[in-house]
């Protein structure tokens, strides 16, 4: 592994690493959320529906997660006990089941995504444009990387 191989690897472990403690901290800072990571993130992609009303089923959170169908299940069905979310049968097709998030639900999602705004706001900050240019163009090439690295893993299963 080459000097900056290693320091590329390293940065990127500390940095997932940082974000994930940073991410702990507000939740153990906040008083009203009795949630872990996962759960904030799963409440992030229920909440992110756009111009939908009636929620995505379990099927779609699972697929934009990437993760299986029993654990999202489960991890709802927790946050549906804990009053975080709800799930509603379809009115056109009663076999099918959409989840939303409730008030609480909104709350802590809402304040998740501030949280998001505050961090990137302070990374920014002292970024001149041309570093702020070089970083968004860094970011999108390893995220196109991931992205084609997962897609290859699927394929191959």
């Amino acid at each position: 592994m080459s000097l900056f191989e290693k320091e590329l690897n390293d940065l990127l472990v500390q940095t997932y690493r940082s974000i994930g403690l940073m991410e702990e901290q507000m939740v153990c800072t906040s008083k009203h959320m009795n949630l872990s990571i996962n759960e904030i993130h799963l409440l992030e992609a229920v909440g992110d529906v756009g111009e939908r009303q009636d929620g995505l089923t379990i099927s779609e959170i699972s697929e934009k997660m990437g993760i299986s169908l029993p654990s999202v299940t489960a991890a709802i069905n927790k946050l549906v006990k804990k009053g975080y979310v709800e799930k509603n049968r379809s009115q056109i097709d009663g076999r099918v089941v959409h989840v939303t998030l409730t008030k609480i639900g909104q709350k802590a999602n809402t304040a998740h995504r501030y949280f998001h705004i505050r961090m990137v706001r302070s990374i920014v900050q002292d970024l001149t444009q041309e570093e702020q240019a070089a970083m968004l163009k860094g970011m999108r090439k390893l995220n196109l990387f991931f992205a084609q690295k997962i897609h290859r893993t699927e394929e191959e299963i």
